[in-house]
């Protein structure tokens, strides 16, 4: 039996950072499964690659512990995981005060939770191999406060945490965690005008994915665990 090519898997992958990282990543020829909700924006990120031979389309909702040992099962089928890239995203820009159950539970699903059963389902086979690097892109939010964000900020906090346990864990299983924190990018997570009035001041989701991606290739003795990225300009 061939052994199997292996592949990094990132997730919230059909807009905004995580295109762009498919990109980056399949620009260079690295095997890529993509995973978003909506399989006809997958397809359209795809088609519009250029490169469309190195990605690999797997519709997920993160938010939904089935759907994502489904898809880990399936990609694990054809690919070896060796890279975990969790990026989807989700909030809401409300005082706290006006958050409903219902966005509380969507938030803390897609971002918390849908990250660390990402993670709990391609764990395993990495501490078999002894290797793996999986990265969380998480935001400055995770340490700084920012009012109409406190679900937000609970989320990536509390993954951010999790992370940093999970990696003093792994130590000597030879796989690497590495938190990225951006602040202001423009992305489809910016709702009504704040994209038009901000966006000059944030940064690209090109560049923030150029740079994770050099990180990712790091190699050695020296392993990047947490990173934080700002506009030059500074928060909003």
């Amino acid at each position: 039996m061939p052994e199997k090519e292996k592949i990094v898997w990132i997730t919230g992958a059909s807009s905004g950072i995580g295109k762009s990282l498919v990109y980056s990543f399949a620009s260079r020829g690295f095997n890529v499964a993509a995973s978003a909700r909506r399989i006809e924006l997958l397809e359209r990120m795809k088609n519009d690659s250029g490169f469309a031979g190195s990605i690999h389309l797997f519709p997920m909702d993160v938010s939904n512990l089935e759907s994502i040992i489904k898809t880990s099962k399936e990609i694990s089928k054809s690919f070896v995981i060796s890279g975990l890239i969790n990026n989807a995203g989700l909030t809401s820009f409300k005082n706290a005060t006006e958050n409903s159950y219902k966005e509380i539970d969507d938030i803390i699903d897609t971002n918390l939770k849908g990250a660390i059963y990402t993670i709990q389902s391609t764990i395993n086979g990495m501490i078999k191999r002894k290797e793996g690097k999986i990265f969380n892109i998480l935001s400055v939010a995770a340490k700084k406060i920012f009012i109409n964000s406190s679900v937000y900020s609970a989320s990536k906090a509390g993954l951010l945490a999790y992370s940093n346990v999970l990696r003093e864990e792994l130590r000597s299983n030879g796989i690497s965690i590495t938190n990225v924190l951006p602040g202001a990018t423009k992305t489809p997570i910016w709702q009504g005008e704040a994209l038009s009035k901000f966006s000059s001041r944030m940064m690209s989701p090109d560049d923030l994915a150029e740079v994770i991606f050099s990180l990712y290739k790091v190699k050695g003795s020296a392993i990047p665990e947490e990173i934080t990225f700002r506009p030059i300009k500074g928060d909003l």
